[in-house]
C-alpha cells in the first residue's frame, strides 16, 4: 500500500510541516507514489508521438524508459535528487523553456517532495 494511501493527504501535510525527517525515512514506491504523479502530470506529452517525447526523447511510460532519460542523457541520478535533471525541471530551477510541465499547473510541493525522496532513496523500481 502506498504511503499516501496509508496516511492520507492531511497526514502528509502534517508530516511535511512537523516531521519532515519521518516522511523522508518512509520508503517511497515508484509504482504506487511516483508513477501516478508522472502518469497524471507528465505522460500526456512524454510518450512516443507526443510533443514532449519528440523534442526531448523522454518517454515516461515505464520505469525503464524514465531511467533511460532523454536524447541528451539521464535525467535521474539515483541518491542525488539535487543533481537530477528531473527535479531541476519540476522545481523550475531550469530555463523557462524547459520547466515542467509546460502546459498546466506546476507540480505541488508534495508531488515534488515524493519524487525527490524516491530519487534520494536510490530511485528503485519498487
Amino acid at each position: 500500500m502506498s504511503y499516501i494511501k496509508r496516511i492520507g493527504l492531511f497526514g502528509i501535510v502534517l508530516t511535511l510541516l512537523w516531521w519532515p525527517a519521518a516522511f523522508a525515512a518512509e520508503e517511497v514506491s515508484f509504482n504506487n507514489d511516483v508513477f501516478p504523479i508522472l502518469e497524471l502530470r507528465c505522460l500526456e506529452c512524454h510518450q512516443p508521438g507526443k510533443k514532449g517525447y519528440e523534442e526531448s526523447g523522454l518517454d515516461l511510460r515505464t520505469y525503464e524508459s524514465l531511467m533511460k532519460g532523454t536524447k541528451h542523457g539521464p535525467i535521474v541520478v539515483p541518491r542525488s535528487a539535487f543533481t537530477s535533471n528531473l527535479v531541476v525541471v519540476i522545481d523550475h530551477r531550469a530555463d523557462a523553456a524547459i520547466r515542467m510541465p509546460h502546459e498546466g499547473k506546476r507540480l505541488s510541493k508534495c508531488e515534488r517532495l515524493l519524487v525527490r525522496f524516491w530519487i534520494n532513496q536510490g530511485a528503485r523500481n519498487n
